[in-house]
């Protein structure tokens, strides 16, 4: 089928594309190509999956089957992608399969970063990238009730938040000064450390992993400030890399994510790429609202209506309970400075260039009703 859509990756950003496409177009030909189960479920939801009662198999909203008869397209579950040739057109599986596309759509998400550490503990690190690891961790949780966090960056604090809520013993390491360093000022930073330590959160900051050992079922995490850590479970979340391995090989370009243009495309015509893989002008956003913006431009433009992407200012909601949570990060190579009010009630940071406009925000606690007020104020992202 020449003219057939061929979807790489079934999380929200493949689905969001094949969702948005249907819509448009009932008869184009769309395959999605998933290396894991294919079945729809929100990502997001896996950090606070505890303290909402979910389970992981009830994190899945629908599985391959069912989205296939829903969405009217072909999808091939546990099949993985190791090679594009983009000469010819087509794809070839890890079975040897080769497969024609037209069109084809890289929505290969992220991979967790994996600290270079040292120790016999090393292989036992768990991290969580999609339900499937969750599951993982959610069985390895049983019976245990220390968990110690390597990261506190947005979702190492989610987690920590939903492990403490849940009633388990949860210590937290981080090169950072505060929790949140990318995204918060000093002042909103001790905040949300105070509201998270009063949840049960120990918190080991400017400092890193140097070791982790094990014994039997214990860890022994030795930091660099010479602190020992023990825990039950060692998660690791410090950030995730796009996947971009399969790309490259293709002769893609490849910045800090794959490189696409306003119209999600990439250097070839007939290749393009969005969500957590992608770098967009410039820009990677591996969050909800970004993704959903780029797949219904990219749809509109598969569709035959060339249809660039337009990010708006998009705040982001962090699911921490204990301290409700909302930002709206900053472009900080423009220059500007924060400004902060705060008091035992919240924070209010707000990032504002040198002639005074608004470039991103920071709300906690009783903030957090400002959200849209403030977003009213933004610049867009990517007009």
């Amino acid at each position: 089928m020449t003219n057939q859509v061929v979807i790489v990756g079934s999380g929200l950003a493949g689905y969001a594309v094949a969702r948005e496409l249907r819509k448009l177009n009932t008869e184009i030909p769309i395959t999605m190509l998933s290396a894991d189960h294919g079945g729809f479920y929100s990502k997001p939801m896996l950090s606070n999956a505890l303290s909402l009662g979910k389970t992981p198999a009830s994190i899945i909203n629908s599985d391959a089957a069912q989205m296939s008869l829903q969405l009217k397209i072909v999808i091939r579950p546990n099949c993985r992608v190791v090679r594009i040739e983009q000469s010819r057109n087509v794809l070839t599986l890890a079975s040897g399969e080769e497969i024609l596309y037209g069109q084809l759509v890289l929505a290969l998400g992220a991979d967790q970063i994996h600290l270079p550490l040292q120790g016999s503990g090393v292989a036992g690190i768990l991290t969580i990238n999609d339900v499937d690891d969750y599951q993982t961790f959610r069985d390895a949780l049983q019976g245990k009730k220390r968990v110690c966090i390597i990261g506190a960056g947005l979702i190492g604090c989610e987690f920590a938040n939903d492990l403490a809520s849940a009633g388990y013993q949860v210590d937290v390491i981080d090169i950072s000064v505060q929790p949140l360093g990318r995204l918060l000022p000093a002042v909103a930073g001790s905040y949300i450390k105070n509201k998270l330590e009063a949840a049960g959160v120990t918190f080991h900051l400017n400092t890193t992993v140097q070791n982790v050992d094990q014994v039997e079922k214990q860890f022994g995490l030795t930091l660099t400030n010479g602190e020992l850590v023990e825990s039950d479970l060692v998660l690791s979340s410090v950030g995730l890399r796009p996947r971009t391995q399969l790309a490259e090989a293709a002769g893609i370009q490849i910045n800090r994510g794959i490189a696409v243009d306003r119209f999600l495309q990439t250097r070839f015509p007939d290749i393009f790429a969005l969500g957590d893989c992608a770098e967009v002008e410039g820009h990677v956003l591996p969050f909800v609202m970004p993704i959903m913006h780029a797949g219904r431009a990219l749809a509109a433009t598969l569709a035959g209506r060339p249809t660039p992407v337009h990010y708006p200012a998009m705040p982001v909601i962090i699911k921490i309970p204990a301290c409700p949570t909302v930002v709206s990060p900053p472009d900080f190579n423009v220059k500007g400075e924060w400004q902060v009010e705060a008091d035992e009630n919240g924070v209010i940071a707000l990032y504002r260039d040198n002639a005074g406009n608004l470039l991103g925000f920071a709300l906690l606690g009783a903030a957090t009703k400002e959200k849209n007020n403030l977003t009213s104020q933004l610049p867009d992202i990517l007009t």
